[in-house]
């Protein structure tokens, strides 16, 4: 197709690559919206739930930790599930960026904004 163009051709060639690419982390970013990670603290008695994007969804919160005498605890519990949480999506989203760029013939620790 670019035949005959030289470096004109190469960089048409650059250019489609770089749109296939912008496409796919269009596609991947929305993906990340529908994944879920789940954090969670105290041996599971609360869990967090978040998008890959890192947008909390749920919280589920076992109720025997609701003692007025140890409202602090169950804060600390909460606020360790939630950051629990966060960190997976982050993981999550890092180990998505590094699978589109290995599928791509990119390297896997190329840094993009995402």
């Amino acid at each position: 197709m670019f035949k005959g163009l030289g470096a004109m051709g190469d960089m048409a060639k650059m250019m489609k690559s770089a749109q296939e690419m912008q496409s796919k982390m269009a596609e991947m970013q929305e993906e990340l919206h529908s994944i879920s990670v789940v954090g969670e603290s105290g041996a599971g008695l609360v869990k967090a739930t978040a998008t890959a994007k890192g947008e909390l969804t749920g919280l589920d919160i076992d109720p025997s930790i609701f003692h007025p005498d140890e409202k602090e605890v169950a804060e600390d519990l909460i606020l360790a599930a939630i950051k629990d949480a966060q960190a997976k999506a982050q993981e999550r989203s890092k180990s998505e960026t590094r699978r589109l760029l290995e599928s791509m013939g990119l390297p896997a620790d190329m840094d993009l904004p995402i």
